[in-house]
Order: C-alpha cells, then sequence, then structure tokens
C-alpha cells in the first residue's frame, strides 16, 4: 500500500467512526449500514454523502426508524425495495420460507424476466441478496438459509412505509376509504370466520389476500367474489372444504395456495385461469383426483402435491411446458387413451424440459420399459432439486421382482450433472443406484438418504467435491459404516491421496439401530501403514495420547470443513473413529443421543464448541477434548470420568446427573481455577 492508498484509508475510517457512532450502539443498525457501505464506492465524497444525509434526521420516520435502518432500504435496487417491503405481510418474528416468498414475488410481478434465466432463479437471487445485506436474518439451523425471519425494527420500517397498501390484521375493521386503497392483506383475527367489509366488488384492488397459519378461519364463499383483481391467494390450513366454481372468474389470479385445506375436489372451472402459475395442493388429506381442466393451466410454473393421495390425475401433463416445480409426481399404470389415471409414466417426463425442482413418488409402481424413451432426467439443464420417493410400506413383504425393479427404475433415474439437492428416501432396493457413487454429481451440496431400510452399504460419496450437507437416516440394514465411505478402497492407499468430503460442513447419523461399527481406515492397513513410516527396525517414535502416527498419505485428507456432526439413535455403535480427532480440524459441534454401547467419547482435539451427550447409559468416559467450550449431560448413569477439558467454560447437568458427577465436576471446577483462573459455570439442563 503507497502512502496516498494509506491515507485514503485513514480518512474513510475516520469518516466510518463517525457514521458508527450515529447508530447509536444499535447493532442492526451498524451491521445494515456496514453494508450499504460496502455497496458504495470507497471514496471520502461518497461516505461523506452517507454521513450527510437527510435519512438520520428525517421527521416522517418514528425515531427508531432513522437513519442507518432507513439508509440500508433507500440503498436498495428497486426491485428489491419491493420485495423488501412485501415482507411486512408476515407477523413479527414469524419465519420466512424462501420458496413462499420468491413465488409470491413472482406472481406480484416483482420479477424482472432475464433472457437465459427462470423468473424462480432471479427471485432466489434477490432473497439472497435481502440476507446478504442483513434485511433479512437466515434461520442458522437450515444449511441452505431457506428459511430467514425479519428483525423487529425492519419489520417496524417496512410496515410504515408500505402502510398504505399493506395491512395485517383484521380487514372487515377497516373503511370504506381505506379499504379502496389497499393492496396487501395478511387476516389475523379472533374471529372464526374472514369476512371482508361490504363495498362493490369493483373497489377492492388487493392483490395479495393471505391468511394466518396459527389460527385456522373459515372461509366464506363470497370471498372468491369480491377479489375481483387479486393475484396472490394463500389460504394455507384455512378450513374450507369447498372451492365454488366462479373462481374461474378470478382471472388474474397467479398463485392459488390451499395447502393444509379440507378440500375434497377443485372444480373444472379453474382451468379458465389462463393466468395461474402456482397452484399448491399440499397436504390436502381429502384430495384424491386432479380435475381434467388441470392440464389446460397453459401458464403454470409450480404443482404441489406432496402427501396428498391423488390417485386419479389427467393425462397429458407434458402439455404444461412452463412447469418448473412439481411436487409430488405420482408414478401410476394409466395410459394414454383415457382421460383420467392412475398415475404418470415417467415417458412424460420428457416433454417437462423446465423442472427445477421435481419429486418422484410411488416409484415401485414404474416398469423399466417407461424409461426407455429418453434420458428421464440425466437432459433436465435447469433440475436443482430431486426427491425419489416410494410409497409408505405396508406389511405386505416386497417380492424379488419388486426389489429388482426398483433398483431397475432408480438406477435409469440418473439425475443431470448440475443438480444440487438430492433426496432419496422409502426407497426398498438392496442396493443404491450405481451414479450416486460416481463424480457424475459433482455439483450436489445437499444429499439424503432417509429410510433406505435393505441396503447394507453405503455408496462411495466421499469423492463428491462440492457436498456440504450429508444426512442418512433409517438405515437400518447397515452394521458397518468402513473405507467405502469415503472412496478408500482396501489394498490402495494412492486412493485417499485426494480430500474426502472436502466441503462437507453438517454430518448427521440417524434412526440406525443395528450400526456396530465404524471406520475409515481398516485397522490392519493403518498399522502397517505407521509401521513403514517407522525406522529399518519397523518401530515408531511414540507419540502423546490422542496424536498417534498416521500414514503419510492420511495427513488433512478427511472431512477438513466439518463443523457439526450429530449422532441420534445408534444404540449399537462402539465407538467413532479415531480420524475424526485427528483430521476433522473445524469441528465444532458434536451431538450424541442414544447410543447405548458407546463407552468413550475422547481424543477430538479440534472440537471447539459443545458436546451434547444424552440418553448413553454405556458411556464411561469423556476425555481429552483440549478446545470444548460448553459440555452438557443427561441420562448418562455410568459416566465416572470426564476430564482434560482444559478450556471448558460452561457445563449443563440434567438432574439425575447431578449426584453422579460430583466428583469429575469438582475436578474439572478445580482445572479452570487453575488454568484460566475463574470458575467454570455449572447449571441445570431443564
Amino acid at each position: 500500500m503507497n502512502i496516498k492508498e494509506e491515507k485514503q484509508v485513514q480518512n474513510l475510517k475516520h469518516i466510518g467512526v463517525k457514521i458508527v457512532n450515529k447508530c447509536g450502539g444499535l447493532p442492526l443498525a451498524i451491521r445494515v449500514i456496514a453494508k450499504v457501505l460496502a455497496s458504495q464506492d470507497h471514496t471520502d465524497n461518497e461516505w461523506k454523502r452517507i454521513l450527510a444525509g437527510n435519512a438520520w434526521s428525517m421527521r416522517k420516520l418514528p425515531n427508531e426508524l432513522r437513519g442507518a435502518l432507513y439508509l440500508s432500504y433507500e440503498a436498495l435496487p428497486h426491485q428489491l425495495k419491493q420485495c423488501f417491503l412485501y415482507c411486512a405481510l408476515y407477523p413479527e418474528d414469524a419465519a420466512i420460507w424462501r420458496d413462499d416468498i420468491t413465488r409470491m414475488w413472482v406472481a406480484e410481478g416483482f420479477i424482472d424476466e432475464q433472457e437465459g434465466q427462470l423468473l424462480e432463479y432471479t427471485a432466489e437471487r434477490y432473497y439472497y441478496e435481502l440476507i446478504h445485506r442483513n434485511m433479512l436474518q437466515a434461520d442458522i439451523y437450515y444449511a441452505d438459509h431457506s428459511r430467514c425471519k425479519m428483525h423487529d425494527l425492519l419489520r417496524q420500517l417496512a410496515c410504515h412505509l408500505s402502510r398504505e397498501e399493506c395491512f395485517v390484521g383484521d380487514p372487515e375493521s377497516l373503511g370504506t376509504n381505506t379499504m379502496r386503497k389497499v393492496r396487501r392483506i395478511l387476516v389475523v383475527t379472533e374471529k372464526e370466520t374472514m369476512v371482508l367489509p361490504s363495498i362493490d366488488k369493483d373497489q377492492y384492488k388487493v392483490r395479495t389476500y393471505r391468511t394466518s397459519y396459527k389460527t385456522p378461519l373459515q372461509v366464506d364463499n363470497s370471498l372468491f367474489k369480491q377479489l375481483k383483481y387479486v393475484r396472490v391467494l394463500d389460504l394455507t390450513s384455512s378450513l374450507v372444504q369447498n372451492i365454488p366454481s366462479c373462481i374461474g372468474n378470478l382471472i388474474h389470479l397467479r398463485l392459488l395456495d390451499l395447502d393444509g385445506t379440507n378440500i375434497s375436489h377443485l372444480p373444472e372451472s379453474i382451468g379458465r385461469i389462463q393466468s395461474l402459475q402456482i397452484l399448491n395442493l399440499q397436504r390436502c388429506k381429502n384430495l384424491y383426483s386432479l380435475p381434467l381442466a388441470t392440464t389446460q393451466l397453459c401458464n403454470l410454473r409450480r404443482l404441489g402435491l406432496d402427501r396428498t393421495p391423488i390417485n386419479q390425475v389427467p393425462n397429458r401433463i407434458g402439455r404444461l411446458k412452463f412447469l418448473n416445480d412439481l411436487r409430488g409426481f405420482p408414478i401410476g399404470g394409466g395410459n394414454d387413451n383415457t382421460k383420467l389415471q392412475d398415475g404418470w409414466n415417467l415417458k412424460e417426463l420428457a416433454h417437462l424440459s423446465q423442472l427445477l425442482r421435481f419429486n418422484l413418488t410411488r416409484l415401485e409402481r414404474a416398469t423399466s420399459c417407461d424409461s426407455t424413451e429418453s434420458l428421464l432426467l440425466t437432459e433436465k439443464e435447469h433440475l436443482k432439486v430431486l426427491t425419489l420417493g416410494c410409497s409408505e410400506p405396508t406389511d405386505e413383504a416386497y417380492s424379488k421382482e419388486d426389489v429388482i425393479n426398483v433398483e431397475k427404475i432408480f438406477e435409469q433415474l440418473k439425475p443431470p450433472c448440475n443438480l444440487e439437492d438430492l433426496r432419496i428416501w422409502k426407497f426398498f432396493g438392496c442396493r443404491l443406484p450405481t451414479w450416486l457413487g460416481t463424480t457424475h454429481l459433482s455439483s450436489v451440496k445437499f444429499l439424503q438418504l432417509i429410510d433406505c431400510k435393505s441396503c447394507a452399504h453405503l455408496p462411495s460419496i466421499g469423492h463428491l467435491p462440492n457436498l456440504e450437507y450429508l444426512r442418512i437416516d433409517g438405515a437400518t440394514a447397515i452394521t458397518k459404516i468402513g473405507p467405502e465411505f469415503v472412496g478408500y478402497r482396501v489394498g490402495n492407499l494412492e486412493s485417499t491421496e485426494a480430500l474426502a468430503f472436502p466441503k462437507l460442513e453438517t454430518l448427521l447419523f440417524n434412526n440406525m439401530p443395528n450400526w456396530e461399527e465404524w471406520c475409515f481406515v481398516e485397522e490392519v492397513e493403518k498399522a502397517d501403514a505407521v509401521v513403514k513410516e517407522g525406522g529399518e527396525d519397523g518401530t515408531t517414535a511414540s507419540k502423546p495420547k490422542g496424536e498417534e502416527t498416521l500414514p503419510p498419505w492420511s495427513s488433512s485428507w478427511l472431512l477438513p470443513c466439518l463443523k457439526t456432526l450429530e449422532l441420534k439413535n445408534c444404540p449399537k455403535l462402539r465407538s467413532l473413529p479415531r480420524e475424526l480427532g485427528q483430521q476433522a480440524t473445524n469441528l465444532k459441534e458434536l451431538l450424541i443421543t442414544e447410543a447405548t454401547c458407546l463407552k468413550t467419547v475422547e481424543d477430538l482435539r479440534f472440537l471447539s464448541g459443545y458436546l451434547l451427550v444424552g440418553d448413553c447409559e454405556g458411556l464411561e468416559r469423556v476425555s481429552n477434548l483440549p478446545q470444548v467450550r460448553e459440555l452438557l449431560v443427561s441420562d448418562c448413569p455410568n459416566l465416572r470420568s470426564v476430564e482434560e477439558l482444559r478450556n471448558l467454560e460452561q457445563l449443563l447437568l440434567s438432574k439425575e446427573m447431578q449426584e453422579i458427577s460430583m466428583l469429575w465436576v469438582s475436578q474439572l471446577q478445580e482445572q479452570r481455577r487453575q488454568l484460566h483462573g475463574d470458575e467454570l459455570e455449572v447449571n441445570e439442563w431443564l
């Protein structure tokens, strides 16, 4: 850095301090103004302009909304301003789901078409940009940030700026003049039935009408006659059983959400709503049939059928050429000669070229000949999220022919290489598809294998270069997870020269009642490699506990980014792999529950956040966790030794652990005083 650049940095620092001082110590204000400054030119004039802006003293705004908060809104591009203000329709502290809010933005017309881009791509980009600017707060428990919230002060700002067009409350309380101006309504009321004020339907200009999910409300059929200009009609979980045929007159309707309602049919008049883009029928437990007119919805972009017992569908779904989100594609054995069939054939996938998110169900009903028509999924260049599933199992055992058929079907449903999120569930074959264990899925970030109960071996997925999240749940046939899981083959040490799970951050195992052994390298080969590293006499120098010598090829080859590891309901698992303590250098959170046979948790020298152990009846010792900060223990009656936790700051114990832990708690307290000069914080874990 030359003298001129150094002076520039000092000037900006001086101005930045003044701006921070104007934030009044409010962390939110500091975070949002930091993003504003980062998005501007780094010049004295630009930062001085922000410092001297009118936003700091705007009299039209409440005091708490002036300054940094309003500046952060003003700095948004026009299209993001609309999207931000729309979030005022969510109640305080409500969860905002990415897929829901982005669909509403699309339906409202906030998203501009860009050449070669789906509207949904652009909407998601806006969503993540608002998170990046700290205008929305990502939920840390969702790795893909698919859920977020809005800070109460930012919500107040959005409500204030959109107060004439957005209304949250009981619309029946609004006067006629106010109602004429309102464009968006979220119904929140103590009443049992939602009712609109009695004014001429032509005076209603409402574009979005939503009901609160917390209190199910009765829907009066007059609603469908009054909302003449509505674009977004979200009746999720409302007490509605019948949709009147007059819904076909809502010619501006783009989004109809009936998720969780008790409807038993949809009228054929729905086919007249040519503007309809999104039809969500998920969790409609009494809906068994789709109207024939469904395939007339030529602009439909999303059809949601997940967890709805649909067994009658119109043929030729391929006519819906803009469909990019299809949740719950039921496979059936019908043919093209019938108007209604019990499900769709796999060959109809050939016409759905825009698919972005796709969920196939009842795959055991497919036949392999269906998939010879084309490459099916492989050529879906937009496909990012895919779920492949079978029906809920019954008491009747699957035949050998059933197993062979389902394995063949899954093998033929090879996803495109650009897929990012894959979920396989209720698969009853004995062998998962081979494409899962190859480098074909190089873009996959999220992988879930759920209730694959007959698979005794996991595929080799350690080589997936972009995998960030892995969940294995309900793999009841697995007894051992060995080196093949990470891509290491017996007798081939060179195979581990590449990183295994190079980007994996979250690893979850759940409900694996027969899993006994977990290793990354076979013990015999590990010992041989260690001997080769030693002197001519085959000996090796002794190492401190927890730092045993590893083969030369094994230094930093495994799980370098792993942050969270969870093991739940794995009662037969005897031990953790030694390599976890030597390789997982970024491990922050370890949660172990219902691991009855696990006797020790030790030598995890990089674990730096918390360790939670619960319902581990056989656990006897926790030791050599030099960086762990927090320990939580519940229902571990045989835990007699907890030691070498040099940086432990907080200990939480369940009530039943209070007495049996007295000895090692006092030792930990004494260690804390000697090393850090303060007291260990010990509390009851409620």
